[in-house]
């Protein structure tokens, strides 16, 4: 499966309200830029979204994550238009992917 063929169940495009909501993946990111977790496996992600959110602000990002997780954009495609590199793309777009299958399984 290509990137551009994930679907996300994002409670905008699944309609489901057991879903996480794309706010809710968008605040766990920023959350966790700003606090980074530097005891946990997947801490470096959290750097990521730091370098990131540093980088290019707070909108671009959440544009990124909007057009991956809602509108299925590929993640290199994401940044278009952005003053963003491809790369940073696809960093934010796998690490909300991850915080949003993180959302959802708090749930089972």
């Amino acid at each position: 499966m290509t990137d551009s063929e994930t679907l996300y169940d994002v409670r905008e495009r699944t309609e489901n309200p057991e879903h996480a909501s794309i706010d809710d993946v968008v605040e766990l990111v920023f959350e966790r830029a700003q606090h980074p977790r530097t005891d946990h496996q997947d801490g470096h992600l959290n750097e990521l979204m730091a370098s990131a959110v540093d980088r290019y602000g707070t909108s671009p990002v959440r544009t990124v994550i909007h057009r991956v997780l809602v509108d299925g954009t590929p993640f290199r495609t994401a940044t278009y238009n952005l003053e963003m590199s491809n790369i940073d793309g696809v960093r934010i777009g796998t690490t909300a992917g991850q915080f949003l299958n993180e959302l959802n399984s708090q749930g089972d």
